[in-house]
């Protein structure tokens, strides 16, 4: 028997556990519950997409169980119906978790879109007019994916148990909230909620409402939903087809002299077939009372008079209408248990005057996402994408105050006041953009009725909101974290959709080939969701020179890097130069201690200079926030320099700064 000596060192450890990056740093003390009384820096109710993507966020950037709190009153996951459609850029988010592979393996890609219309010789039947790609922004991923809603929780749900040994605590509801300063001004929200073992109530710093379209949170809050609701009547189904109709495994838009539906194909299911989503414009007469008003601000039919008419929508009344408008062809279930799930619904465009209340100090303390600050129509697929992004940009300004990461202004965290300025901002974007896709949708153009629509117009729309469906043409306003000035002649073009940098927009993806090794790689891969800043500079041809700008913007860089807590920020570094020509000592000594495995040639597999609009003689610097998207830009130099390490004090607290020790904003 062979005889041996091990040495091993503790740090060892920590190639077994269950993530790819260590939690945040944290500068205030370490949460500890005192007392009796049950206390939480962050409670969230609701476990659907927001609230449960959320919570993994979270629980990923160093939040434990006894610090974070999610509560549901449903007993298991959703198992049917509701969203079933993700984004481009949801996927990009996805990936960067390593939570992507099962979706885009099992799920339905959608890479195509047909428009059907009435036939030209006036025969009642429908025809195909074109397809177009369902994508049209440059995108990682160029398509849509359909997967059950109830299965990207369940992948939430098995991530996050490699982090939390509690997950969701369900049969779980709120019945109360309130702010209680004066009972304890560091845990001033006040909760009560009933479960399986009673009653009970708690404390929290924060708490997140993602409970839905008719979230107490927000009624607590006294926060009102401001909107309309529609005449129109939908019936959606989600059944396995027997259909002649060739286009059924595309996304379909039909517009027939019938009516109009959608065709939305989704995942393949044990039985190994596929199922079909149909969304199909109910041809109803019966007219809302438009005197009437509804709750919480809405205009239009009042729910007594809704209820009423969506009660006389059927299963069989669906698939009937939805006959009608693929004449010639027919479509039906292939058998009496082929139909999974059957609902109808009114449309409504609605979003919260608010989106975050604060304490008498101007501390952020209760938030909602998702459907509890807007809700809008299913048909343009935004509902979860949009709800999983609020949360997503939320997660980690919530965690870098509640760690001390964010410095502190007057009292106030600017960083975290940003939430509410960039998601309000996307909410209303999403209404005025749903209401007139539906409108159109739906057979009208705002009030002009069916009159001069157009399958041209609606294609036009269609298109020109692609960016905004997608995800990818997000751009957020100028605050704190979006510097929109740009040095003049530092980025030419404007075709922001296809890479062309700007703040407030998300730094595209492109190959690139990595120096050590060799690896061809995706750019975003260097980008994950970790919440950390990256600083990325792009080299001009003059690298090799020690007197250029290049040379010295990145032998700065380690003061930039060491003026914040350590592991903060991380460098990313592309280069122009043919591969193989030179050697690390030819570099600046800050490339390989920094970037040794992020350090890339941009122009050998993607020109990415040329994708970012940046000229190769000149390069920049580019600071990409923790959710992806770009912070601020300069040029390489001093000024450039200058300019990334004051944009980065203000969103982050320098090292020696004891205004961001947390104790102004009662996170201690």
């Amino acid at each position: 028997m062979p005889v041996f000596t091990e040495y091993s060192t503790s740090s060892r450890d920590l190639r077994v556990l269950p993530s790819f990056a260590s939690p945040l740093p944290r500068l205030t003390p370490s949460f500890e519950p005192v007392g009796s009384e049950e206390k939480y820096e962050v409670l969230i109710a609701g476990a659907g997409p927001a609230g449960l993507f959320l919570q993994v966020l979270l629980a990923r950037y160093g939040l434990s169980d006894k610090s974070l709190l999610c509560i549901d009153s449903k007993p298991t996951a959703l198992k049917s119906g509701q969203a079933d459609g993700l984004q481009p850029r949801t996927l990009e988010v996805l990936k960067s978790l390593g939570l992507a592979d099962e979706i885009l393996t099992e799920g339905c890609q959608m890479w195509e879109v047909a428009f059907w219309n009435p036939t030209q010789d006036k025969s009642g039947g429908i025809e195909r007019t074109s397809i177009v790609p369902d994508v049209a922004v440059a995108a990682r991923f160029p398509h849509e994916v359909t997967i059950h809603q109830g299965r990207i929780e369940r992948i939430l749900e098995d991530d996050l148990r490699r982090y939390s040994a509690r997950g969701v605590q369900r049969s779980t509801r709120l019945t109360k909230v309130e702010l209680d300063e004066a009972g304890d001004a560091e845990f001033p929200v006040l909760v009560e909620m009933e479960g399986p073992s009673g009653s009970r109530t708690v404390r929290t710093k924060h708490l997140v409402g993602a409970d839905g379209a008719h979230s107490l949170v927000r009624r607590s809050m006294d926060f009102k939903l401001e909107g309309e609701t529609s005449d129109f009547i939908w019936g959606v189904v989600d059944f396995v087809a027997d259909t002649d109709f060739p286009d059924i495994r595309r996304r379909c838009a039909i517009h027939s002299d019938n009516g109009s539906v959608m065709v939305i194909p989704r995942e393949r299911i044990a039985t190994g077939e596929y199922l079909t989503r149909l969304y199909v414009h109910v041809q109803e007469e019966v007219k809302p009372d438009n005197d009437i008003a509804s709750e919480e601000g809405i205009k239009g039919a009042s729910k007594a008079e809704a209820k009423a008419r969506r009660e006389k929508i059927t299963m069989e009344s669906i698939f009937a209408q939805a006959q009608e408008v693929f004449k010639p062809y027919y479509i039906k279930p292939r058998r009496a248990d082929a139909v999974d799930w059957w609902a109808a619904y009114q449309i409504g465009q609605r979003v919260s005057e608010n989106f975050v209340k604060q304490d008498s100090k101007g501390v952020n303390r209760v938030f909602i996402v998702g459907d509890a600050c807007h809700t809008h129509s299913p048909k343009a697929g935004q509902g979860m994408n949009v709800s999983m992004m609020d949360s997503y940009n939320l997660s980690w300004k919530l965690m870098h105050s509640l760690n001390g990461l964010s410095p502190i202004t007057n009292s106030r965290d600017t960083i975290l006041d940003t939430f509410e300025t960039e998601r309000l901002t996307i909410a209303k974007e999403l209404i005025a953009f749903d209401k007139e896709f539906s409108a159109m949708f739906s057979g009208k153009i705002g009030a002009e009725g069916t009159e001069g629509l157009t399958h041209d117009q609606f294609l036009e729309v269609f298109s020109t909101g692609n960016g905004f469906t997608s995800g990818c043409g997000i751009e957020y306003p100028e605050t704190s974290l979006v510097e929109k000035t740009i040095p003049q002649g530092l980025v030419t073009g404007s075709d922001y959709l296809s890479g062309v940098l700007k703040p407030g927009r998300r730094l595209l993806n492109v190959t690139v080939k990595r120096h050590a090794d060799g690896y061809r790689r995706d750019l975003q891969d260097d980008f994950p969701s970790t919440g950390r800043y990256r600083l990325l500079i792009l080299t001009s041809t003059d690298l090799l020179t020690q007197s250029s700008l290049s040379y010295t913007s990145l032998t700065h860089t380690s003061s930039i890097l060491e003026a914040f807590p350590p592991g903060l920020i991380e460098l990313v570094v592309l280069h122009p130069l043919p591969s193989n020509t030179f050697v690390w000592k030819d570099l600046p000594a800050a490339v390989r201690t920094y970037a040794e495995m992020s350090f890339y040639n941009g122009t050998e597999l993607q020109d990415a200079y040329s994708v970012y609009g940046l000229a190769k003689e000149k390069g920049a610097m580019v600071v990409v926030r923790p959710d992806g998207y770009v912070g601020c830009l300069g040029e390489l130099g001093e000024e450039g320099l200058a300019k990334v390490e004051g944009y980065l004090k203000g969103c982050l607290r320098a090292v020696g700064d004891e205004k961001g020790n947390g104790t102004s904003n009662g996170h201690s």
